[in-house]
């Protein structure tokens, strides 16, 4: 029996695909098979379909219709399916699986066309959902998820649900239309890619729905672009008895539900950026709604197998209607552009554009060239965050395609300020590929002109390997310290090499003591960076071979961010050997995140502050500090389940004899593990804290800074400087914003306080805007 098992999976997921003969036939006859088989294999069939419904949106009528032909033949499965899709609804929203929920809710909507549901009680499903805007003290963004989740079936189904009901209808909508008017939307900003609403207005996703279905209402509810097969089966659907779905009562909020996160619509092309092919539909059309819905659906299908995603999305029903390849760059960019972040891993959006470009090469890089040219000139306003994942997929991009590309179109950038985004954009880009090429490549593919934007040759500066600086306080202990290294020296030689070196900080240096010393610091780290120039593994060996000495030097605070300050003085023109030395100081512990925090906002760093690898240090050491309180709270939940289990195998025994004393002896070394565990949690989690409170400290003196300057100077606030400060702002709470939820409320007492400058307080008020 698995084997037909196996069988019956195959023909339901398969059913929709190309093949000979139509689709209709194709369904007619799986109805059949299926009912044939449904004494033997009910339950699997079931779970098959509501699995299929629940993953597979993209083929929703093509189900529906099945579903809607067995019902027709077998009236008692129909409402069995019902049910069980019901209690799926109920189990997806008990766990928080809000997107799939919504794909479930749209095919029950579209059973009513299929004549499986009764119209009425969809109605009364809905108007359910719409009662959730009238409760009181729970998150907006719970409201939203059921609105959407109303409004985004009525392309399927208004047009029946008005035929049968449209006073009940009406009612729904005003309340609607009443909700969309009071919902605050402070979070907005946060949320856009571009700043500016010329060309294309960038609308919140609920607003933009709202337009379009408004549209369709006027349109008489007609749309265009669903493929609808249930209509070749009207004869046999209207025969068919219906179901009236069960009551259906939202599951309350509580503390652990966790809403999907509001969304801005991206927009990026109309209907004027291609005049040779079919006409795009408008942004307030339905058909775009369905359209942009149904690419994003196969995306989240087949994301994991880029040649099948490929070939799916331009396999598209009715792509000779509409400009398929617009539309699905459009969508691809939407994804990657997502703030707070992409649904899948960026890299996966380089690989399927590139997989594109391989199946339509007559069409697809044109069109993909075109939307990096209008990237490209809308980089003035476009959001910080997204610059940077423009600038990651635009290199990985190139290296695929011999880093060909019509840089004189851009020489425009030459003649701005080096800090403006275009100018800014190229360097970065040009930095970007000569990590994934080499220098004299990246000096070869661009014009002679470029090379102020062309990176740096990437070699060390090492300041004791000039003979003219002789006089340089360290110079001939450097000397020393390079031929013992070259030696193979030990760690203990090179302490005695180093104790001579003298203290600029104190005027007699007697102490035999290894206090903060910079310039012991500097001879040291300095020679050994130096002579481990040659690749990240020489530099890794050094670390790790001369590990105590950097711990015994970097002891103190000073120490630490010393080490980096020299690190930086060395690899100034390889920011990617710095990113890498500083992520693997942290991960052997000689510097930590704190430290690494208040270099990046040091002075030494200001000139480098706005560039790209900064923030991706930032970011990585944030991330390190997350993982870190994660494992150890996951070592603590572990160690709390075994005691339990022992508490419950000790309970099931105590039937037998009872002794007090072994169960101790048992307990013991457990409970002394979870006290150690709970210790290192808390002491974990007061780190995390503190080091999201220096960043913010730092950010919150840096821009008031600027903002006093500017407002005693009478200059403009909004410089390119400013700009990527705020920026990046949001971008720290945006990235990490389940962390930082957290400690609210710590954040808003000691550091975003109302006295604070409304530049600064708004990014602060907005990010706590998105869920509320």
């Amino acid at each position: 029996p698995s084997e037909i098992e196996e069988r019956l999976e195959s023909l339901i997921c398969r059913v929709g695909e190309k093949s000979n003969s139509s689709l209709e036939s194709n369904l007619e006859g799986l109805a059949g098979v299926l009912e044939a088989d449904l004494p033997n294999y009910k339950s699997k069939i079931l779970r098959i379909l509501c699995t299929v419904a629940r993953l597979l949106p993209e083929k929703l009528t093509v189900y529906t219709t099945l579903v809607g032909l067995l019902n027709a033949r077998n009236y008692n499965f129909g409402g069995e399916f019902v049910e069980a899709m019901i209690r799926q609804l109920k189990e997806c929203l008990k766990v928080n699986m809000y997107n799939e929920a919504v794909h479930l809710v749209r095919f029950l909507s579209d059973l009513v066309n299929c004549h499986v549901i009764a119209a009425p009680s969809m109605v009364a499903m809905f108007e359910n959902f719409v009662s959730v805007t009238q409760e009181e003290d729970v998150p907006q963004v719970r409201c939203d998820w059921y609105m959407f989740a109303f409004l985004s079936s009525l392309p399927w189904v208004g047009k029946e649900l008005y035929e049968k009901k449209d006073a009940e209808m009406d009612r729904l909508l005003s309340q609607t239309e009443n909700y969309l008017k009071r919902r605050q939307k402070i979070h907005v900003p946060m949320l856009q890619v571009w700043t500016a609403d010329k060309p294309h207005p960038q609308e919140e996703y609920l607003d933009c729905l709202w337009s379009q279905i408004q549209k369709l209402k006027k349109d008489r509810w007609q749309e265009r672009h669903i493929l609808r097969p249930y209509l070749a089966f009207d004869s046999i659907l209207c025969e068919a008895l219906q179901h009236n779905l069960p009551p259906f009562t939202p599951p309350p909020h509580t503390e652990d539900s966790v809403y999907p996160m509001p969304r801005v619509i991206f927009r990026m092309f109309d209907y004027t950026d291609d005049p040779e092919g079919p006409v795009m539909p408008g942004s307030h059309s339905v058909e775009r709604f369905v359209i942009e819905e149904n690419l994003h659906c196969i995306i989240k299908s087949h994301w994991k197998e880029r040649k099948t995603c490929a070939a799916q999305l331009l396999s598209y029903p009715g792509n000779n209607k509409i400009p398929l390849n617009y539309h699905i760059v459009e969508v691809i960019f939407a994804e990657l552009f997502q703030l707070p972040s992409p649904p899948h891993i960026e890299v996966m959006y380089t690989t399927l554009l590139i997989e594109l470009c391989k199946l339509q090469p007559g069409s697809l890089p044109q069109v993909l060239a075109q939307a990096t040219e209008m990237l490209y000139m809308r980089l003035d306003t476009m959001n910080t965050t997204c610059v940077d994942r423009f600038i990651n997929w635009f290199s990985h991009h190139l290296s695929n395609f011999q880093f060909r590309w019509s840089w004189e179109d851009w020489s425009d950038c030459l003649t701005q300020d080096l800090e403006k985004p275009k100018p800014k954009f190229v360097r970065e880009v040009l930095e970007k590929c000569m990590r994934l090429s080499y220098h004299q490549r990246i000096i070869d593919i661009v014009p002679a002109s470029f090379s102020v934007l062309s990176p740096a040759n990437p070699v060390c500066v090492y300041k004791y390997g000039d003979e003219s600086n002789r006089s340089l306080p360290g110079y001939t202990v450097a000397l020393c310290l390079t031929i013992a290294i070259k030696n193979k020296a030990s760690n203990d030689e090179i302490f005695s090499i180093l104790k001579d070196v003298p203290n600029p900080n104190q005027d007699d240096d007697d102490d035999e003591g290894f206090t903060f010393n910079p310039l012991k610091i500097e001879v040291f780290v300095q020679t050994l960076l130096h002579l481990a120039a040659k690749s990240f593994s020489h530099s890794f060996s050094a670390l790790a071979k001369f590990h105590e000495v950097f711990k015994t030097l970097a002891e103190s605070d000073e120490g630490k961010l010393h080490v980096l300050r020299v690190v930086y003085e060395v690899w100034k023109n390889h920011p990617q050997m710095i990113a890498v030395l500083v992520d693997k100081m942290i991960r052997t512990q000689i510097v930590d995140c704190a430290a690494v925090a208040n270099w990046i906002f040091s002075s030494e760093l200001a000139h480098d502050f706005t560039r790209f690898y900064i923030w991706e240090i930032l970011h990585s050491t944030i991330r390190k500090m997350n993982k870190h309180v994660l494992k150890i709270h996951k070592e603590l939940e572990e160690t709390k389940a075994r005691l339990a289990r022992q508490h419950k195998r000790r309970d099931s025994d105590d039937d037998d004899d009872d002794d007090d004393r072994s169960s101790d002896r048992e307990d013991g070394p457990l409970e002394e593990q979870i006290e150690r565990l709970q210790e290192k949690v808390e002491s974990a989690q007061s780190e995390q804290k503190n080091l999201f409170l220096v960043i913010f400290q730092r950010f919150i003196m840096l821009l008031t800074e600027h903002l006093v300057r500017c407002e005693t100077g009478g200059i403009d606030v909004f410089t390119p400087w400013y700009k990527s400060c705020i920026e990046r702002l949001q971008q720290i709470f945006l990235q990490h914003h389940q962390i930082i939820q957290q400690y609210m409320v710590t954040l808003e007492n000691l550091l975003f306080t109302a006295e604070l400058d409304h530049h600064i307080l708004a990014v602060f008020q907005q990010f706590c805007a998105l869920q509320a």
